[in-house]
């Protein structure tokens, strides 16, 4: 048993490529397996009136000037691409719009994702399906029908997937955590299903290993008081090398389920039982 475990940059490095760097770091140095952004085309994704909306941030005072201030383009990524394959570490990212996923086909990442915003986008879903690259979809926001059309969808193009269950609150509240859904995504849709957390701390996600979770996706950061709407939902540093240690040993603790004495019990064994 491994939990592939996924550190979700997303868009905190803040559209500071060295940051996004240290952020890579620190994913390697905790032992995570990959690591996670996310890619829009700004004018796809938003309406001009919202883009056009007054938003005071580091980069200026609309909407626009916020999210065009927190992409990364071609040069970024190149080194990003370069930059993983150097350290040892895969990547991938999440599109929310078909020019973003057909952006990212020219790189070879190994993996795909759909977030839970873009479960419903079938134009989108479709551009991922056919590429047959092993996908993650979170089911954050989702009935049983989105996903039953969303899953149609890949299971048509023959596209392996993995979905993700998820809570999309940030942060989310750790009684709305439901980890019992894991198994029933599991029996509906027979695929392995993994957890994407956006709680404070370690222990839901810990959990949701236990309860049967084959991945585990939490965002990162440098620091949760930085700028940024998905900060405060992010594991720093020393949270994330906790969380690795934590799901590695409860991989282990598991076990497999058969009923077998060990060499030290049957010791014990012979000495109370004579």
């Amino acid at each position: 048993m491994h939990t592939f475990i996924t550190a979700e940059i997303g868009i905190n490095h803040n559209g500071d490529l060295k940051l996004a760097k240290e952020l890579i770091d620190i994913a390697v140095v905790a032992g995570c397996d990959a690591v996670k952004f996310q890619k829009r085309t700004v004018d796809k994704v938003y309406s001009k009136e919202y883009l056009a909306e007054p938003r005071k941030s580091p980069w200026g005072e609309t909407q626009r000037a916020q999210k065009e201030g927190l992409e990364f383009g071609k040069k970024e990524y190149d080194e990003i691409d370069a930059y993983c394959r150097e350290k040892g570490i895969e990547w991938y990212a999440s599109a929310w719009d078909v020019d973003s996923q057909k952006f990212l086909q020219q790189y070879c990442c190994k993996y795909n994702k759909v977030a839970s915003a873009m479960l419903t986008k079938e134009e989108l879903l479709e551009e991922i399906a056919k590429e047959g690259k092993y996908t993650y979809i979170a089911t954050g926001m989702s009935t049983f029908d989105e996903i039953d059309h969303a899953v149609a969808i890949f299971e048509r193009y023959k596209c392996s997937y993995e979905l993700m269950h998820c809570n999309s609150t940030y942060p989310m509240m750790i009684e709305n955590a439901n980890l019992k859904l894991i198994e029933v995504l599991s029996d509906r849709y027979h695929c392995k299903v993994g957890y994407s957390g956006h709680e404070e701390g370690t222990l839901v996600s810990t959990c949701a290993v236990a309860a049967g979770a084959t991945s585990i996706e939490r965002h990162i950061t440098i620091d949760k008081t930085m700028y940024g709407s998905d900060q405060k939902a992010s594991m720093e540093p020393y949270e994330l090398c906790r969380l690795v240690k934590d799901i590695r040993e409860t991989e282990k603790l598991m076990g497999n389920g058969k009923k077998i004495l060990t060499a030290a019990e049957e010791e014990v064994k012979k000495k109370l039982r004579g």
